[in-house]
């Protein structure tokens, strides 16, 4: 039972009858139960505010009726259509050719117009080498020397020269001049990749290797410029299993890691020269620097090879839940033309007159100036009648 107290000198009975006073003698329930809501202590609070019996088609959520600023973690496939895995990959025959990198989409351009590109593959190298140089083309844009000067600027810290990459040897890390790099479309990942959740198989002149992120518990211990940074090992996921991923390898034969994974951004850094190690001369690149090479196409053609390029993405979702309530005595009765027949509003079903029976089958979410902002659907019509009471949840997701 509800305990009814005076608040700061006032009394329940003169609150009324000064707002009765005031409104012509005119009070809703909904006035009503937030006057009393003010003397009710702790939790004893009246749910009519907005939520009283309704005889309309409109009901006002009440107080209780509605949680919002909900915020939910989803994950979902990063490919095109929320896929989590690539096995097939195309490139497009009218993209430029003079381009520093190459799209790569899941289907063929040419063949099918629902071909989404999917992420691009680039080569950068410190001093220009695999592309043409000013002394042999004075138009040159030297597009390998560019490409890892803005991925420079983008991921690293602005005393940083090179990408450098940690090494088992007395030193520690090692400094790479050339770089492969994959960056995902940003309508692919979105907010972040998934870390833990990104596998790559590459196959070339020594084998199939497929890479990992070491992400672990999906928390890195290291965060610059560009966020979060995972290591790239050679592992497997172990997808289908209950079995954690498992780590090969940290270090290729040469000493050095393979690469760095930046999930926030849907940049992979691969170290050249350790993927070359393991993988195979095919991504070995052509370092003249009298005409363009275009390296990154051996990257696109060791990924093509390797027929599996699984990837997640996560984004923090706001959600909003509310709850629509249909008590015994509401939504009874229908205003479509033929629940009743003649003139005089006769049920056209006869067993209406003591019990109708309507059901509800979508639920509308209105402003205050009745327009609809969202519109919900049962999966099957909900019967509704005198004797039957309804609660449906509406969750938004935004």
């Amino acid at each position: 039972m509800a305990n009814i107290t005076g608040q700061a000198g006032t009394n329940l009975s003169a609150e009324l009858a000064n707002y009765l006073s005031n409104n012509q003698g005119n009070l809703t329930s909904e006035q009503l139960s937030s006057i009393i809501n003010q003397y009710l202590t702790g939790g004893d609070k009246l749910g009519a505010q907005g939520g009283s019996t309704t005889t309309g088609i409109y009901k006002r959520f009440g107080e209780f009726d509605q949680i919002t600023g909900k915020i939910e973690i989803v994950t979902t496939g990063l490919w095109s259509g929320d896929n989590g895995s690539l096995t097939q990959f195309f490139t497009s025959s009218t993209q430029p050719s003079q381009t520093y990198y190459t799209n790569v989409y899941n289907g063929n351009p040419a063949l099918t117009s629902s071909a989404e590109v999917q992420f691009a593959v680039a080569y950068g190298h410190k001093l220009g080498y695999g592309s043409v140089s000013l002394a042999n083309n004075d138009d040159s844009t030297q597009s390998t020397k560019a490409t890892y000067a803005q991925y420079r600027s983008m991921l690293l810290e602005q005393d940083d020269e090179y990408f450098t990459f940690l090494s088992s040897s007395s030193a520690g890390e090692t400094d790479s001049s050339d770089i492969y790099i994959i960056n995902v479309a940003r309508a692919r990942y979105r907010e972040s990749m998934d870390p833990g959740n990104f596998s790559l198989t590459l196959t070339g002149t020594n084998g199939t290797v497929t890479f990992i992120d070491d992400s672990g518990q999906k928390f890195s211990n290291t965060v610059g410029k560009a966020g979060r940074v995972f290591n790239i090992v050679e592992g497997n996921l172990q997808l289908g299993t209950e079995n954690e991923a498992t780590i090969t390898s940290t270090y290729a034969a040469n000493g050095q890691r393979y690469g760095l994974f930046y999930p926030d951004q849907g940049i992979i850094i691969l170290n050249r020269a350790s993927i070359a190690s393991i993988v195979g001369s095919n991504l070995a690149p052509n370092s003249s620097v009298a005409a363009e090479q275009y390296n990154q196409r051996k990257l696109y053609e060791a990924i093509k090879a390797g027929l599996d390029f699984e990837a997640r993405r996560t984004e923090n979702i706001s959600t909003a839940h509310y709850f629509v309530r249909a008590t015994n005595r509401e939504y009874n009765f229908s205003n479509n033309p033929t629940f009743v027949t003649g003139s005089d509003g006769t049920f056209r079903e006869t067993t209406f007159v003591r019990d109708p029976r309507t059901y509800i089958t979508t639920v509308g979410l209105y402003n205050d100036s009745s327009e609809m902002l969202a519109v919900a659907k049962t999966s099957q019509p909900i019967p509704k009648s005198f004797d039957r009471e309804v609660l449906l949840k509406v969750k938004l997701s935004f």
